[in-house]
């Protein structure tokens, strides 16, 4: 007979049969995810939905519901409260499609990696099914592709400005960032009997106002930083018609993501407007003020979560495998790269757990029956961000500089690393752990400011390789990214070389690069790929630069204009300039020899093809030209037919 898994924890309900064995006839709110239920802090919408449950509310799960009708977002029956419905721990059209438009094979957030299991813009269509189902539910977006989307914004996918994804779903409240505090204060204020309509003013939130109310706010505008006025963006209409208009709209907005001085936000479109309040404040350091209303990292990361897929689940998820063993010490991000979303959804301000909160995690993953003493990654958004922060929190809250580490680290900085080296000795000490291996991405430039951290990354935490992301070595392209010079990295890469000899272990650095970054021609990326070949580098892992909605660079990429200082810049937008800027990364590797001929000889750089050491690639070879001519007059065919 076979015995049925125990677990510490009862599941958020699924079903009818799991509200009624918790004796629930209603459920307070409903969770509506794009991803399988994994029951673990690494999937947001599951963390918001433990919150939330840990908070008091009586709070179901409804995952990958089938959306072709609503009678999926029936299954649990009317919330009393409201539905928050998120697309899951990506956006829908990232998580399906490549740079180069094409269908990915995998979804990492699905049973077995299957694909087709949520809708393209996920959060529009489940709205939209929720609002069928209960008209007179209340509907909150949440997740990041709520939170990226929730201004007009360029769409990689389909080439276009899209407007505000709350305008499309008709929801009745944006919540975007992380939204622990904004979800809460919303809940309890629903519990106490107000009104959806009637909640406006809670941070880090948007909702939908009329012509007349727009109209009092673009007759009355901000006009400068300290009079907390509403800054007035360009409208949609204008971001569509004007690119200059869309850069504008996309420096305004960026200036006002600190929560310590941001105004609120309102973007007209047509006859109705969108209206953001300022973003949430970042959650308490490790166990906070302890009172009700604060919201504190460790409570987080003590919720009663099984770490593991729902039982209903028969097939592996690929997301689940990759954090399973993994611990969070922290959040937020002050690099401020120009491509990276992160910054923008969690925010500056690194909030960090306790180290009694990790080593409680670190002891609940000991009891798992999986685990056998590795533990896979101690980090977050970045592997060395932990506990550092602003030397004065005044001026933290009154600081617009959009990163702390660019041109340079700020003077104001602290970069102790003190707190994040004291976290790697307790938690690789502590009972029944045998490894603490690093796989977050090392910020190097602040790393080399810390010799010891150096040293005991390289002593105890790296499995043979260290993943580090330069991104690139033309010095025009990493102004453009935000990102400091190689210099910085080549003397990390010093460092961290020298503490693994110290240490006696053979350990390499796997740099990480960017091909077709705004601000990168074929010129830049011939000058990366004669770096690499110089410092015996072959890069496995390329990637091709992603519009991702609402960053600094996909503004770059769809405007032609560096929106940060409103000057033109160079950006490859044609799939085949891509192909061809990531062929010359890949330069080592024959599948690309072909495509990396052709970029070298657009760069004028034909003296780099040939059999010599000073070559990136060998001459085309008889065999080679016959097949491409066979080609192109196929595809010469082909381009007749159409």
């Amino acid at each position: 007979m076979a015995t049925q898994t125990r677990y510490a924890h009862p599941f958020l309900p699924v079903t009818r049969a799991d509200m009624q064995a918790r004796g629930w006839e209603q459920l307070d709110i409903i969770i509506v995810s794009g991803d399988a239920y994994v029951d673990h802090p690494a999937f947001g919408p599951v963390l918001i939905a433990r919150f939330l449950e840990g908070r008091g509310f009586k709070v179901g799960i409804i995952s990958q519901p089938d959306w072709h009708s609503a009678e999926p977002f029936k299954a649990l029956g009317k919330p009393r409260l409201f539905f928050g419905v998120a697309a899951g721990n990506l956006d829908s059209m990232l998580n399906r499609l490549t740079a180069q438009k094409k269908n990915r094979s995998e979804d990492q957030y699905s049973p077995g990696g299957r694909t087709n299991c949520r809708p393209d813009r996920a959060s529009i269509v489940y709205a939209q099914r929720c609002r069928e189902a209960y008209p007179d539910v209340p509907i909150i977006l949440g997740g990041i592709e709520a939170s990226l989307r929730r201004i007009a914004h360029y769409d990689y996918w389909s080439d276009k400005v899209r407007r505000s994804i709350l305008m499309d779903a008709k929801a009745d409240l944006l919540v975007f960032g992380m939204g622990e505090r904004p979800v809460w204060e919303v809940a309890d204020r629903l519990r106490r009997g107000e009104k959806m309509e009637d909640i406006r003013d809670v941070r880090g939130t948007a909702y939908i106002i009329n012509d007349a109310e727009m109209k009092a706010h673009e007759a009355d505008p901000a006009k400068r930083a300290a009079d907390q006025k509403v800054v007035v963006l360009p409208s949609y209409e204008e971001a569509v018609a004007d690119k200059l208009a869309f850069a504008r709209m996309s420096r305004d907005f960026q200036m006002e993501t600190n929560p310590g001085n941001g105004r609120p936000l309102a973007q007209r479109h047509g006859n109705r407007a969108v209206y953001f309040n300022p973003p949430a404040r970042p959650l308490e350091d490790g166990e906070g003020k302890g009172d009700n209303a604060s919201v504190a990292m460790d409570e987080l990361y003590d919720l009663n979560f099984n770490r593991v897929p729902h039982p209903m689940y028969k097939e592996r998820i690929p997301a689940y495998e990759t954090v399973k063993h993994s611990i969070v010490l922290m959040r937020g991000c002050f690099g401020g790269c120009t491509f990276c979303s992160i910054t923008e959804h969690e925010g500056r301000v690194i909030q960090s757990r306790s180290a009694e909160s990790v080593l409680r995690e670190v002891r609940a993953l000991r009891r798992m029956g999986d685990f056998r003493g590795t533990i896979t990654d101690l980090g977050g958004p970045t592997a060395n961000m932990y506990k550092l922060k602003c030397k004065s929190e005044d001026i933290e809250r009154r600081c617009r500089k959009l990163s702390c580490v660019h041109p340079g680290v700020c003077e104001n900085l602290q970069t102790d690393h003190g707190p994040l080296i004291d976290v790697m000795k307790q938690v690789r000490e502590e009972p029944g752990v045998k490894h603490v291996f690093i796989a977050s991405g090392v910020r190097y430039d602040l790393a080399e400011r810390s010799p010891e951290y150096v040293k005991e990354l390289a002593a105890h935490h790296v499995g043979g390789q260290l993943s580090v992301a330069p991104e690139h070595v033309s010095p025009r392209v990493l102004e453009k990214m935000k990102k400091p010079g190689i210099e910085s990295f080549e003397r990390f890469q010093h460092m961290f070389a020298c503490a693994s000899e110290e240490a006696g272990k053979e350990q390499y650095d796997i740099p990480y690069f960017i091909s077709g970054h705004p601000g990168s021609a074929l010129e830049d990326m011939v000058e990366l790929a004669l770096w690499l070949k110089q410092n015996g580098k072959r890069p496995r892992q390329v990637q091709d630069f992603i519009p991702t909605p609402m960053s600094v660079a996909t503004a770059m990429y769809y405007t032609g204009m560096d929106p940060l200082k409103m000057e033109p810049v160079y950006t490859a937008k044609g799939l085949r300039e891509k192909r061809l800027q990531k062929a010359l990364l890949l330069f080592w590797n024959p599948e690309h020899w072909p495509l990396a001929r052709e970029a070298l000889q657009q760069a004028g750089r034909e003296d780099l093809i040939g059999r010599g050491p000073h070559a990136l690639v060998p001459p085309e070879t008889a065999a080679e030209a016959s097949r491409r001519k066979q080609t192109e007059a196929r595809e010469r065919q082909e381009r007749r037919a159409r």
